[in-house]
């Protein structure tokens, strides 16, 4: 924690040195400086330039600036103002409604001054910037438009990003990690594989899948599906739509952002298109009266919801307006909740291990107690039910970190966030555990001692999303899919067309075997045939020519292990079929 926090320091600090050089470079009473946080990876500040178009090819300057100022940045000076004061120094609209803000919260009004700059903020700065920032650990990024505040009614300003670390070795890993990424990146790779599309037509945010991409997905589906299953997950099937007073009655209507607009039929009912499956699932365990025996009931779902996503944020298959969930909802005990996140959490693990993600940690979402109104619930409840999580994480041995005002306004989370191949991490599972709900929608069970009890709710997705799924393993195995995963499992190529005959009996006898395979008897280049093979990432190829035809075998090509020989046809399925039924990647 203390390295993270120097980190953030060191990160703000730059935020102040570059918000310092545009002024000095672009004069502080012709530029109006607003704010400037640390980010992940590094800093940004928001600058209103005016009239004057500041691009790319201008952080350079900026950046040399910024090192050239930096040795004169040794010691913080910090000063507690009153409200004239303050308004009296600072002139822009921007700082003002800042410092009117900070003053109707009651909160002090404070500055701090370095290198003879001195901006409005609440501090958090890297103890003697020159002698302990490394002027090569950072660098200016890009330049990018940002409304004041984020809200577009207000102005565009001008946001300058920068990357910074402790040290030029973790710039230059970030570097390079960030080119891998870009090489990796899955629309590219969606687009060169036939994986999915997007139309402008049909819209953004709106992916469609190819029949390639729709393999992925299935085998995603059918193995999510088997594995909760297994542990005794009953699935349900749920409309797309809902009377608006579902979602009132949820709390969801006017709290989330995100709901599609609402449609009004012929008769005056008013619907709205689903964001989530909660209040669908909730009337589903209402349909029937239920025991302490019944418990846990597990009701899972592998479907769509929609959410009006604004179009700047929409990523690919990481951010869209349609997302497939592996929805789940707990209907438990307050006996059976420790237990239930203990079976999740090994169902979680399971599924991370087949995917090769070992490296995880857990963020426990609290809500702000700040703004209590923005949640269902009393106190009691609130602290109950997050100490129930914090416990959780602490008895599965794993990292965790609390991330205060990032609760559901229903109950604490548990996000999981996993680190792929190149050190990236994604959010995926989340487990939502819910007391207020069930008091809402009048959720009961018959006790042993035969009085009406109320259930509690684990909300759980261990995938998240399959879109956001797909695209994270895209870029995670770099369009190299495991066999089990492969749209294409198998290439046949015959050497010559009289080879065709044999080629085909090997194709039909993986087909019977359900393994996907094509035969290319197209009378081309054999080199030609191998490289089609190699550039569309298939794990295996097989060639047929006069000696495999001789030997009643085939000359096997792994894309992972290069040359494997001949084998008999038994043999190939066998091996296939192996690898496929135990998810080797």
């Amino acid at each position: 924690m203390e390295k993270e926090e120097k980190l953030h320091n060191l990160r703000h600090t730059l935020a102040h040195l570059l918000a310092a050089s545009v002024g000095k470079i672009y004069k502080f009473d012709k530029v109006k400086l607003t704010l400037g946080p640390s980010i992940e990876n590094g800093f940004y500040y928001d600058i209103d330039f005016g009239d004057k178009k500041i691009s790319d090819s201008d952080l350079k300057k900026i950046e040399d600036t910024m090192k050239k100022e930096l040795p004169k940045w040794t010691t913080w000076e910090q000063k507690e103002l009153n409200k004239e004061d303050a308004l009296d120094f600072f002139k822009n609209e921007y700082k003002i409604e800042l410092i009117n803000e900070i003053s109707d919260r009651g909160e002090k009004i404070t500055t701090y001054t370095c290198g003879g700059f001195t901006d409005l903020c609440r501090g958090g700065h890297l103890e003697n910037p020159a002698q302990n920032i490394d002027p090569l650990s950072f660098k200016l990024d890009r330049v990018a438009g940002a409304y004041w505040r984020g809200d577009e009614k207000n102005k565009m300003l001008t946001r300058i990003y920068g990357l910074a670390f402790e040290t030029k070795e973790g710039l230059e890993k970030y570097l390079n990690q960030r080119e891998e990424a870009l090489k990796r990146d899955h629309k590219k790779i969606g687009k060169e594989m036939g994986l999915f599309t997007v139309s402008e037509l049909v819209g953004k945010g709106l992916p469609m899948y190819l029949p390639k991409g729709n393999i992925i997905r299935t085998q995603l589906e059918n193995f999510i599906r088997k594995e909760k299953e297994d542990l005794g997950y009953s699935f349900v099937t749920i409309p797309h739509i809902a009377k608006k007073e579902l979602y009132i009655k949820s709390g969801h209507m006017g709290k989330y952002d995100a709901m599609m607009p609402v449609m009004t039929d012929e008769n005056g009912e008013e619907f709205v298109m689903k964001a989530m499956n909660c209040p669908h699932h909730f009337e589903i365990y209402n349909a029937e009266p239920h025991s302490y025996r019944d418990l846990p009931l597990r009701i899972a779902e592998n479907t769509t919801v929609y959410r009006n996503e604004k179009s700047g944020e929409l990523a690919g298959l990481l951010r869209v307006k349609n997302l497939t969930q592996d929805d789940t909802h707990h209907f438990i005990r307050a006996d059976q909740i420790e237990s239930e996140i203990e079976m999740i959490f090994g169902l979680m693990q399971k599924v991370y291990k087949i995917f090769g993600f070992d490296d995880y940690k857990v963020e426990v979402s609290t809500r702000d107690k700040k703004n209590k109104e923005k949640y269902f619930g009393s106190d009691e409840v609130w602290e109950k039910a997050e100490e129930i999580l914090v416990n959780s994480a602490k008895k599965m041995g794993l990292k965790y970190s609390i991330e205060e005002g990032e609760a559901a306004f229903y109950g604490p989370k548990i996000d999981i966030k996993v680190k792929d191949s190149i050190g990236r991490e994604w959010q995926l599972t989340t487990v939502q555990l819910d007391f207020n709900q069930p008091n809402n929608f009048e959720m009961d069970y018959v006790g042993e001692d035969g009085k009406k009890h109320r259930v509690v709710i684990l909300h759980v997705a261990i995938f998240g999303s399959f879109e956001r799924f797909m695209g994270v393993l895209i870029e995670h195995y770099a369009g190299i899919f495991p066999l089990w995963l492969s749209p294409i499992q198998v290439k046949i190529i015959p050497v010559r067309t009289n080879h065709n005959e044999y080629a085909k009996k090997v194709y039909e006898l993986l087909k019977e075997n359900n393994i996907r395979a094509v035969l290319d008897d197209e009378e081309a280049n054999l080199g030609g045939k191998v490289r089609d093979a190699k550039n569309n990432k298939i794990p295996y190829w097989i060639v047929v020519g006069d000696k495999e035809i001789e030997a009643d075998k085939v000359t096997l090509e792994s894309r992972d292990k290069g040359q494997l020989g001949q084998i008999s046809k038994e043999e190939l399925v066998v091996k296939l079929k192996k690898e496929i039924a135990e998810k080797i990647s």
